[in-house]
């Protein structure tokens, strides 16, 4: 799929179906994951991935009864590791960096499934403290993202977005 079609083609899905990821597609997804850009190639997360009904299930309670993302057959949980860019950059790789790596590396996992015909919602909405324990992630990993994966059971609609002229500033 080219590019830009791949990214007007991405919709956030909240029903997914039973059938399972393939793994070719999974490696591919993971792949795209590994090749994010990230502040000083430091690399400031890791991903935890779910594949269990028990810890789907647990994440919808992390997530305050987000139920789809026990329907996914996957979920991919992006932690920011607080302490890899602190070494080189301080606090501000410690509060900031490592929470754009991480971020940047859901959306390639985003982007990259939507490529291959799957469907995916980003979730921010969830106790980071019971997403550290499901994972079972050391404290310095912050969650900051879930990205459910699977086959779409709903088409949603294009949602709006704002113009341009609105997003876009020109300056000096």
């Amino acid at each position: 799929m080219d590019y830009f079609e791949t990214i007007q083609g991405r919709h956030s899905v909240r029903a997914f179906v039973t059938k399972q990821v393939e793994e070719e597609k999974f490696r591919q997804i993971a792949e795209a994951v590994r090749s994010a850009p990230s502040a000083g190639n430091c690399q400031a997360y890791e991903v935890y991935v779910v594949r269990g009904e028990a810890g789907r299930r647990e994440l919808v309670g992390a997530a305050w009864g987000q139920e789809f993302l026990a329907q996914a057959p996957v979920a991919l949980v992006f932690c920011a590791d607080t302490q890899r860019p602190a070494e080189r950059y301080g606090s501000r790789g410690a509060e900031l960096y490592c929470i754009q790596d991480a971020t940047i590396a859901c959306t390639f996992a985003m982007l990259a499934a939507s490529a291959l015909q799957l469907a995916t919602v980003w979730v921010g909405a969830f106790d980071p403290n019971a997403v550290r324990k499901i994972v079972r992630a050391p404290a310095h990993m912050l969650p900051v993202a879930i990205l459910p994966i699977g086959y779409a059971a709903e088409t949603p609609q294009p949602t709006s977005r704002r113009p341009l002229s609105s997003v876009i500033r020109e300056v000096a």
